[in-house]
């Protein structure tokens, strides 16, 4: 081989190491901006969750209305993996992940479900009707098509205002008969120490006893001996 072949082979040995490098720098900087994008979109989703509405678990886990119970779950399974505090390095991951927990356990919770679908189906309503449209009108009717903002954003609004509602009535609920509660143990306190006074109170009555049935004798034998005395001045 000449010396000029034996150069050349050298410097394309060179040069596909060189590639071969840059090919290696190209394909592990790929993955560190790929792990810096999957952990930004962690970040985001930590950040929907935690601004979604809570009394709306469709809203909490963003999944439509008209999800099967699988169709919970799996939503579920995708995002509690995707944000888990393991792998999310947002500080407030661990809330966000029991934001979902709460979500999947309430639609999983037939009552609760039905409750919560009772007071969408009542927002979807009372929104037909402020739109002047017949109460059977579906989803898919043109006239819900060209609104703006959309036929599903408006729902979500009214749904919220009406669940809003359902919850200061229940938190009131609870408070009246907290309230209550605490009137009625005011009062059994109030009358177990009426009970205990008086039980002291018949005590003491008891224990002086004798000290009164002195005092009075004392007395009544003083007033006697005074009245003789008067008698003999008299007489």
């Amino acid at each position: 081989m000449s010396k000029e072949a034996s150069s050349s082979s050298s410097g394309n040995a060179s040069a596909q190491s060189q590639v071969d490098a840059g090919t290696e720098v190209d394909k592990e900087l790929e993955k560190l901006l790929s792990r810096e994008a999957s952990a930004f979109q962690r970040d985001i989703e930590v950040e929907r969750i935690l601004k979604s509405f809570k009394l709306n678990p469709y809203d909490v886990l963003d999944i439509d209305e008209s999800a099967t119970q699988e169709g919970v779950k799996k939503k579920y399974r995708q995002l509690s993996l995707f944000i888990h505090p393991d792998k999310a390095k947002h500080e407030r991951a661990p809330e966000a992940f029991d934001l979902l927990k709460k979500a999947e356990s309430d639609l999983s919770d037939k009552n609760k479900r039905d409750e919560l679908d009772a007071v969408i189906n009542e927002a979807r309503l009372v929104l037909l009707k402020s739109l002047s449209l017949p109460t059977t009108t579906e989803d898919d009717d043109p006239a819900l098509k060209t609104l703006k903002p959309s036929f599903k954003a408006r729902l979500r609004a009214q749904a919220k205002e009406m669940l809003i509602e359902e919850e200061v009535r229940r938190r009131k609920a609870i408070k009246m008969n907290l309230a209550n509660e605490g009137l009625e143990a005011r009062k059994k306190d109030e009358e177990v120490a009426a009970k205990k006074r008086k039980a002291e109170d018949d005590k003491v009555w008891e224990e002086t006893r004798e000290q009164r049935v002195d005092s009075w004798r004392s007395f009544a034998s003083h007033a006697k001996k005074k009245k003789k005395k008067n008698n003999a001045i008299l007489g």
